[in-house]
């Protein structure tokens, strides 16, 4: 049993089942942990460079709407002389670190705060926006600057004098820095940054703590199989914490009470066996001593004595080839000669063979038929074990009794059913009976010379071809055993 609990162990142990358990929930709760925090800092970042920029923009643009009209108000697109504007541009390139752009109606620079594009022509797409009334700005985050083109109108009024319409007279084209705005999301970046690694090394030491506390019932479990498995203890398992901790244990008891039942019926096995082959030997042993010890024995004494020696010989020969097929079975139990057989011809051929013993106690045996039935089978040892079951219904029948074998199919099984009436069996051994050397009733067992495997050897056959066998009887009336075969072999 410690082979097999040692088994067990050292599969859990190479699944790493907990250790695993343990490194899922670990790095589960550093994604939940970690993950919502970096993209709160990505989201946090972007959010405040957008709106940096929002503001940064609408700041420029009040302020350029106020030039606009105070180049109008002193005709600067016709002359730059004036003193008071060239000022306030310089200022406004100074105070944003930028550059300022005046385009007239033909787009032609008139002014450049940089001095660079004096007379020029400047024909882009923002600029033609512009002329149409419209004001555009424009952030570009790789080189650093918001770009913002803003219309210099003029309200005339029409030819009658009815109302009055807006008349783009040129373009600002400002350039405006965003170094400051940049310095700042770095800063915040490296400071939200030492925040996530702080908030990381105390997410890494809860979850090692949080992971070590849910995998404990696990370590409990494993210690107490090596306890099993050390022969420490042979007691159940009883470790609740979890639903899949008391799945484990409840699978561990489970295979630890087949375990023990193995072992015990292992031991009962051995004893049987002892038991069983040292009658005979004890018997002959004592009938021997007993013509040794005198010295004059009649003959017909020493042919008595001579035919209970060979009778005990017998026996023992039966025990001992039931348990040579019983171990052939055991491990040969793929090795199935299966073929296409004719049911009713087997089962025939078997009744031809045991109606001599039934009429030595008077046993009638009927064969009924319902219809003719082809079946892939090991014929050799389907024989067998119908053989044994009939062989025990005229054995354990009464005088003037009766043992009827019924056959039957459908489209996918064939059944047989052996029914005798005879002495019965209880309801409570009727799972005991196909246990090896088991006997109902022992002293009319010795009687006829049964050795209590038969009905293994039956059942072994019969779960060989992937049927079933069961039985059901009444006390001093009788028993059916109901024998369940595919009629075509499942490998």
């Amino acid at each position: 049993m410690n082979a097999i609990v040692g088994n067990i162990l050292m599969r859990i142990k190479k699944l790493r089942l907990y250790r695993s358990f343990r490194i899922r929930i670990f790095i589960l709760m550093l994604i939940i942990g970690i993950v919502p925090t970096a993209i709160l800092q990505a989201g946090i970042m972007d959010n405040y460079e957008t709106r940096a920029v929002s503001v940064r923009t609408n700041e420029v643009s009040n302020q350029l709407m106020v030039i606009a009209n105070h180049l109008l108000f002193y005709n600067y697109l016709q002359d730059t002389s004036s003193e008071l504007i060239n000022a306030e541009l310089e200022q406004l390139s100074s105070l944003y670190d930028g550059r300022v752009l005046i385009i007239n109606s033909n787009f032609n620079v008139v002014k450049d705060t940089y001095g660079l594009s004096e007379g020029k022509t400047i024909i882009s797409e923002e600029v033609v926006k512009c002329f149409k009334g419209e004001t555009v700005a424009n952030y570009d985050r790789v080189n650093g600057f918001i770009e913002i083109t803003t219309p210099i109108t003029e309200s005339v009024k029409t030819a009658d004098e009815e109302y009055e319409m807006t008349v783009v007279k040129g373009v600002m084209l400002t350039s405006v820095s965003t170094d400051t705005i940049s310095t700042t999301v770095e800063i915040l970046r490296r400071k939200s940054l030492i925040i996530q690694m702080v908030m990381c090394i105390a997410i890494f030491g809860v979850a090692m703590g949080v992971s070590g506390f849910l995998t404990k019932p696990f370590n409990r479990v494993t210690n107490a199989i090596n306890e099993v498995k050390e022969g420490y203890t042979n007691e159940a398992l009883t470790i609740s914490d979890y639903h899949e901790t008391e799945h484990i244990v409840d699978a561990f008891n489970q295979v630890l009470r087949r375990m023990r039942l193995l072992d015990e019926s292992r031991e009962e096995f051995v004893s049987n066996v002892s038991h069983e082959l040292r009658t005979p030997l004890t018997s002959m042993k004592v009938l021997s001593d007993s013509l040794l010890s005198q010295n004059e024995v009649p003959n017909e004494l020493y042919r008595e004595f001579l035919q209970d020696i060979a009778n005990e010989i017998d026996r023992e020969n039966q025990i001992i080839n039931d348990l040579l097929t019983l171990v052939k079975l055991d491990k040969t139990n793929k090795e199935l000669n299966i073929e296409t057989v004719s049911v009713n011809e087997m089962i025939e051929l078997i009744l031809k063979r045991l109606r001599p013993i039934a009429w030595k106690r008077d046993v009638e045996i009927i064969f009924e038929s319902n219809r003719s039935v082809n079946a892939e089978i090991d014929e050799v040892k389907i024989t067998l074990a119908l053989t044994n079951l009939v062989e025990n219904a005229v054995k354990y029948n009464r005088e003037h009794g009766f043992v009827k074998v019924t056959l039957d199919a459908d489209h996918q099984f064939f059944t047989v059913e052996v029914e005798d009436s005879g002495i019965g069996i209880p309801e409570s051994s009727y799972e005991q009976i196909f246990e090896r050397f088991y006997r109902e009733d022992k002293s009319h067992s010795r009687e006829i010379g049964g050795t209590g495997l038969g009905l293994s050897i039956t059942k072994n056959v019969i779960l060989m071809h992937r049927g079933t066998i069961t039985v059901s009887s009444v006390l001093n009336q009788g028993t059916v055993f109901t024998v369940k075969l595919p009629l075509s072999y499942i490998k």
